[in-house]
């Protein structure tokens, strides 16, 4: 394949599988089940025809097969087809690799194998992930971080010829989270209901599709935060203590700790005045979400944006019930957003 072995993404593999050209070996690995699904399915749905199937792809699970079985399979030959699928689900709870290592030193041409390992990687110390890479293709499915989840959001609504709004995508984002499978099945609901004229999710559209208030939400709650707002902070927070399934101190903390330590980066720009600079120096994507940090260094002094950050790790513990025995989630919010404000 073009890329090197160490650095094949996604887009890379479905871009070969799309135009067949298929490696013998596929091992699909790490913490995000839905690329490594994506990738799978594709290749169950789409290498052989459908009459071909049933005599030429099998699906193993690795808590009911062995190494041995798997390999004994992918030496089978095709019958009336080209090629023959394997495919190895939930492969992490294989006890051995040593046969199939064995394998990869001569796989069989007219096998398509694929080991899905899911919750993690196969340790890449051992000569099992090397002869995959020389062989075929090894992909490791990594979470993505909270940062990376608008620019996600925006390029899955673009690839469907659709549009989103910044805050939409913020209000997406912090209300589902980084659980990629419902966030894309939320995303395919607000599709479904957009008209052919009109491909844009709004703030409303959301609101409307997924329940979440465009008025009262973690994002709001941020932004009441950040301009030091206590009216609207409070507000929001009556508000979630009338509706929980609107925000909750656990969708909160990640998100107020990863604005403040960005803060406290900001003060250490070389130009800080300068939007675009700043924009660059906080990885940001673009220079509307750096006017947050250009305010809240208004806002906020660098000593009390550490102050901050000790308290969000002192709540985050208490909310795990580290020395903590009786304050709710509820209280331990209120308490946080009154520390910060004051």
């Amino acid at each position: 394949m073009a890329e090197k072995k160490n650095a094949i993404s996604y887009e890379s593999i479905m871009k070969d599988l799309k135009a067949r050209k298929f490696a013998p070996v596929y091992v699909l690995m790490g913490d995000e089940p839905f690329y490594i699904d994506k990738i799978c399915d594709y290749i169950a749905e789409n290498v052989l025809q459908p009459e071909e199937r049933d005599f030429n792809q099998t699906v193993l699970f690795g808590a009911d097969t062995t190494a041995v079985q798997v390999v004994d399979q992918c030496k089978g030959y095709p019958m009336m087809a080209e090629l023959r699928v394997v495919i190895v689900k939930e492969a992490q709870n294989l006890k051995s690799l040593d046969a199939l290592e064995k394998y990869l030193e001569k796989p069989v041409k007219s096998t398509i194998l694929v080991i899905c390992n899911k919750n993690g990687s196969i340790d890449r110390r051992k000569k099992f992930i090397p002869r995959a890479e020389q062989v075929g293709v090894v992909f490791e499915s990594k979470k993505l971080y909270d940062r990376q989840l608008p620019g996600f959001i925006e390029t899955y609504l673009k690839a469907r010829k659709a549009t989103i709004e910044p805050k939409a995508v913020q209000m997406v984002a912090d209300h589902i989270g980084a659980d990629l499978h419902r966030l894309t099945s939320e995303l395919d609901k607000l599709l479904i209901s957009l008209p052919d004229s009109d491909r844009r999710v709004t703030p409303d559209v959301v609101e409307r599709e997924i329940g979440v208030s465009k008025d009262f939400n973690a994002f709001e709650l941020r932004s009441a935060i950040i301009q030091r707002d206590v009216f609207k902070a409070n507000q929001i927070i009556n508000y979630f203590d009338s509706n929980p399934k609107s925000g909750s101190l656990y969708a909160l903390l990640p998100l107020l700790f990863s604005y403040f330590q960005n803060l406290m980066i900001a003060y250490y720009a070389p130009n800080k005045q300068n939007e675009n600079e700043l924009a660059k120096f906080l990885d940001l994507r673009g220079t509307w979400a750096v006017r947050d940090y250009t305010m809240g260094m208004r806002n906020y002094s660098g000593v009390k944006v550490m102050q901050i950050i000790e308290k969000l790790k002192e709540v985050d513990a208490k909310s795990k019930g580290i020395d903590n025995p009786f304050t709710s989630a509820g209280e331990l919010m209120r308490e946080l957003i009154f520390f910060i404000l004051h």
